[in-house]
């Protein structure tokens, strides 16, 4: 039976729901502070509500943000100086560009620490991560004896584990790379609506924009969704969403893993596609104006280090146009 809350019940619901968003949006949420807003999210189907709300409005204000954005660049370039200066301390730089938002965009600006606009800052979900990886950082991990983690560029993971013991780790955003020599028990990677599982071998698993794809470089790894399982041999791969798990198709795993010697590889893919892989490594974010070009293949073999590099390739290929902006925002049209 669905009971229909008062009106001033549903206000101060609503009245939480922002305090919460600006409690977290501050750039001093803690641990505490995001187990509370669990809580509170999950304690009824009206602070569910509430909590969805302020997501729809965030995407109803999305282009708004994006036009500040582009109006105000000096907001970028102070994000990016905050940064380059708090390296060490990346709350103070998320305070420092999350105030100025809020400022200027007020309930969007707070709604941005949970979708922030070109990615510019985690969100929620990512600042509860054990682990992070930096814009263009690369970092090795060992959790448990046997397996050998490698966590690539814009990375979040969480550990899981079971009366004590690391069992594995919840991939909350990123890719990552699993060797296992030796395991006494499956190691798993869970992954939005999926679960990566093995005992031995090589295995990598990348999740974006709430799309997964896990590719079996070595032995076999078996991937379990409610809409299917697969088991994957060395060479396979399967993608899968929240929806949806495909079937295993053949890969190029020395082409998938290249990112893990420093280089990046495509083969006949979009150049937007390029684009928004060049911007998970980069720092700043690259805008490909240009549409039409959007679809046009490209091929190489490219340096993470050099990207910069590869962009003025790219730019004359195909006769673009380039602007930069401050904070490491560059225009191709």
């Amino acid at each position: 039976m669905n009971i229909r809350a008062e009106p001033d019940q549903t206000a101060q619901v609503q009245r939480e729901a922002q305090a919460w968003l600006r409690r977290l949006a501050s750039g001093e949420a803690t641990q505490r502070d995001v187990e509370g807003f669990r809580r509170w999210q999950e304690a009824s189907e009206l602070h569910a509500r509430a909590f969805a709300e302020a997501r729809r409005l965030w995407k109803a204000l999305d282009p708004a943000i994006g036009q500040m954005m582009a109006a105000q660049p000096a907001l970028l370039a102070e994000h990016r100086q905050a940064v380059q200066q708090t390296a060490r301390r990346p709350v103070l730089a998320r305070r420092a560009f999350l105030g100025a938002a809020v400022s200027a965009a007020g309930v969007a600006g707070v709604a941005a620490a949970v979708y922030p606009p070109f990615a510019l800052w985690p969100s929620v979900s990512e600042w509860n991560a054990d682990i992070r990886t930096a814009t263009g950082e690369q970092r090795a991990v060992v959790l448990v004896d046997g397996v050998d983690l490698m966590l690539n560029t814009q990375t979040s993971v969480q550990r899981q584990t079971l009366d004590g013991r690391t069992v594995g780790i919840d991939l909350i955003a990123g890719e990552t790379a699993v060797d296992i020599s030796s395991a006494q028990q499956p190691f798993r990677v869970v992954a939005g609506a999926g679960r990566s599982e093995a005992r031995a071998g090589r295995f990598e698993v990348r999740f974006l924009e709430g799309s997964a794809c896990v590719t079996c470089i070595e032995g076999s790894v078996r991937v379990t969704h409610a809409m299917g399982a697969r088991t994957l041999q060395a060479g396979q791969q399967v993608v899968y969403d929240a929806a949806s798990i495909g079937g295993a198709t053949g890969v190029q795993g020395a082409d998938v893993s290249a990112w893990r010697t420093g280089v990046l590889v495509f083969r006949q893919t979009p150049l937007a596609h390029v684009v928004a892989e060049i911007n998970r490594y980069r720092p700043g974010r690259v805008v490909l104006l240009a549409r039409g070009l959007a679809d046009r293949a490209v091929s190489g073999r490219f340096a993470i280090a050099s990207l910069d590099t590869v962009l003025v390739q790219i730019q004359r290929s195909y006769d673009l146009s380039a602007r930069s902006l401050p904070g490491g925002v560059l225009v191709l049209s």
